[in-house]
C-alpha cells in the first residue's frame, strides 16, 4: 500500500479552500478531455469525462456553500 506524504498544514479551513480549488481544477481541465475525446471521435470518452466534470461542479458547489456559511459564521 503507498501512503500519501502527510500534508504540511494541519488545517481544515486549508483543506476544504483546497478541496474546493481542485474541485474548480478538473472542472476547467475535463472541457481540453471532453474535446480531445471529441476530436478523436470518442463521445463514450467524452461522455465519461462529463460526468466527471459534473461531480467535480456539484463538489465545487458544495464546497463553496460550505466555505460561504463557515466564513460568515467566523465573522459574526
Amino acid at each position: 500500500m503507498v501512503r500519501e506524504p502527510v500534508s504540511p498544514v494541519k488545517d481544515k479551513d486549508y483543506d476544504l479552500i483546497h478541496t474546493l480549488q481542485l474541485s474548480l481544477e478538473h472542472i476547467w481541465r475535463m472541457e481540453t478531455y471532453i474535446a480531445d475525446a471529441e476530436d478523436r471521435g470518442d463521445q463514450e470518452l467524452a461522455t465519461w469525462f462529463r460526468k466527471i466534470q459534473e461531480n467535480n461542479r456539484k463538489a465545487g458547489e458544495q464546497g463553496r456553500k460550505l466555505l460561504k456559511e463557515r466564513l460568515q459564521r467566523e465573522s459574526r
